[in-house]
């Protein structure tokens, strides 16, 4: 409006010259001359005006775009950063309790003074070698047990210090038994005083940022009670930031470079509206004030052009534009944020669940008297199923497949820890040098160990044999899985049909029973989860035993790693274009 104000004062001012002019005429012969060369001179100041005032609002309104892009980018940055931090110390904080939660049943609460005092030696090396284990298994930094001083928890006594420095690229030394040391600091003296005084069922402790000697980590601490149920130690899991670590500059880089990209092209186009919109109205005003002067005849009317209704319908434009364009940024950040939370879980539970399964093969080159090979395809991105194998000593080779009830992230971490705790239960054994535990005492160490932690009420299936690698003597306990395929040399695969025990966790203390496999050289065996023989087709049609079964026998002179090959290629052929519902996990064993 000041500009609308600015040309009526300049057209009056005109009109007031020319007429005093005009009635000068008679007294002047260079009259009109001088009326022409005031009015060029008018129109000069006018365009100079106009110019003037195109040049400060375009300026102003590009400099106020930039500003309020670049603090919509701050603020994506900042909330980027916040639920991308949020989201990873979550998964740590959960799966880590899990870790430590499992760790604590291996640690005997009523003999921490014992320990102390040098007593219960074998015991004492037995759990130390299991943490060890436990340790290198779940690729943590270190796990270590303490006795915190109660008066003033302003100091504790080390009684177990395993480290992992592989993990993180770490130079931790162990603590003896009985090391004293003062607590690190009050975070860790109040969270000692409240799992001591039974005020917290665990503790969290994060660090994010890089310290001197330290890594990104999380700290994971956990009461350990005796069996009146009074704390006597306390265990702690200190595990490494490592996705963190590798992936928070990229996914920072990738933030702010979309900001910048985003705001070169919101003010290139709102150049681009500008020019379209404010300057060619200002440049129709000046051509028609440089005419007047010129010609000095009455032209065609401006109408609303000179009341700057282009430029006001600009301003809502803009103002429209950044409206929805803060929206569509805010929906997009969200929608990306959730992509990469639920893209990094995946990512996360897939790397744990391919590491806990051996997936090189042959498996054991060095060995001649047997074969064995095994195979996972889950549904989803993780699964369910699993299976393993490995020497408990130089006699005895354990084989486990099984199948968790329910699918996705839930099912591939209680797989993990059952599967870890198998191995545990099966290696400490013949670590200690006694006679190998028969499948049975195996899987009832396991069934109460999931059974007591098991909050979320879920069941695996599990299919455990010890073969005795000299006789080919297989001693089996199955629990509640698919029955196993035997094929003696120039027969046929037939199911070893057995009364199933009971699935592991739905119950403590469940009697389980064994029964023998022998088997002879040139004898192979087959196991399979359920996700074989209910594999439909799009007409709902099953797989089948009995389809299986054909199938073995027509590739039962192949090796293991043959075998499995056929039943996955009958499998994808019956099934066709229909999706996988179900996780598909193999093993088969020739004794040679």
């Amino acid at each position: 409006m000041d500009q609308n104000n600015q040309m009526d004062h300049i057209n009056q001012a005109d009109q007031n010259n020319q007429m005093d002019r005009i009635n000068q005429a008679d007294q002047s012969p260079l009259t009109k001359r001088s009326i022409y060369a005031d009015s060029k001179e008018t129109s000069n100041q006018k365009g100079k005006g106009i110019r003037k005032t195109h040049s400060s609002m375009a300026s102003h309104m590009i400099s106020v775009i930039i500003l309020s892009l670049l603090i919509v980018g701050i603020m994506v940055c900042v909330f980027a950063i916040f639920y991308y931090t949020s989201a990873i110390k979550k998964e740590y904080r959960i799966t880590t309790y899990h870790m430590a939660d499992t760790a604590a049943i291996m640690v005997n609460g009523d003999h921490i003074d014992a320990y102390l005092e040098g007593k219960e030696t074998e015991e004492y090396q037995r759990t130390k070698r299991m943490l060890d284990i436990y340790t290198r298994s779940m690729h943590v930094s270190l796990i270590y047990v303490i006795k915190p001083d109660q008066s003033d928890y302003g100091s504790f006594l080390s009684v177990f210090n395993l480290i992992n420095n592989e993990v993180g690229d770490t130079d931790y030394t162990p603590w003896e038994l009985g090391f004293e040391r003062k607590s690190t600091n009050d975070e860790y003296r109040r969270k000692y005083r409240a799992l001591c005084e039974g005020k917290s069922q665990y503790e969290t402790i994060y660090r994010i940022r890089h310290e001197v000697g330290l890594y990104p980590h999380v700290t994971t601490l956990i009461p350990i009670k005796d069996s009146q149920g009074s704390v006597t130690a306390i265990l702690c899991i200190m595990r490494p930031f490592r996705e963190l670590q590798k992936e928070f500059c990229l996914f920072i880089f990738h933030i702010i470079l979309s900001a910048l990209v985003m705001a070169v092209i919101a003010a290139f186009t709102a150049v681009l509206h500008m020019k379209k919109w404010v300057i060619a109205p200002i440049r129709e005003v000046s051509r028609e004030a440089a005419r007047f002067a010129k010609e000095n005849s009455k032209g065609k009317a401006l109408g609303d052009i000179s009341k700057f209704t282009e430029i006001y319908n600009l301003a809502s434009s803009i103002d429209k534009m950044e409206t929805d364009m803060m929206n569509h940024i805010e929906d997009l950040t969200v929608i990306t944020t959730e992509r990469e939370r639920i893209k990094t879980e995946l990512s996360f539970a897939s790397t744990i669940q391919s590491k806990s399964l051996p997936s090189v093969f042959p498996a054991f080159p060095e060995r001649k008297d047997f074969d064995i090979h095994a195979s996972m395809t889950p549904a989803k991105e993780v699964g369910g199923d699993f299976y393993n194998f490995f020497l408990i000593d130089d006699e005895h080779l354990a084989i486990v497949i099984g199948d968790v009830s329910g699918k996705g992230v839930p099912a591939s971490l209680f797989m993990m820890v059952t599967n870890i705790i198998i191995s545990i239960r099966a290696r400490l054994e013949g670590e200690m040098g006694s006679t190998v535990g028969t499948s049975s005492e195996i899987l009832r160490f396991v069934n109460n160990c999931i059974y007591d932690h098991n909050e979320a009420s879920m069941f695996v299936t599990i299919w455990l044999g010890i073969v005795e690698l000299s006789t080919g003597k297989i001693t089996v306990c199955n629990a509640g899985h698919e029955d196993a395929a035997v094929c003696r040399k120039n027969e046929t695969f037939e199911l070893i049909k057995t009364k199933h025990n009971v699935p592991i966790g739905i119950r403590r203390d469940v009697k389980y029973n064994d029964f023998e496999i022998k088997l002879k050289k040139g004898d192979k065996l087959f196991l399979y989860t359920d996700g074989v023989p209910e594999a439909t087709k799009e007409d709902n049609e099953m797989y089948g035993l009995e389809r299986m079964l054909d199938t073995l026998n027509e590739a039962k002179e192949k090796t293991p790693r043959e075998i499995l090959e056929s039943i996955r290629v009958s499998v994808n052929e019956f099934v066709g274009d229909a999706p996988q519902f179900d996780d598909l996990t193999m093993l088969c064993f020739e004794l040679k």
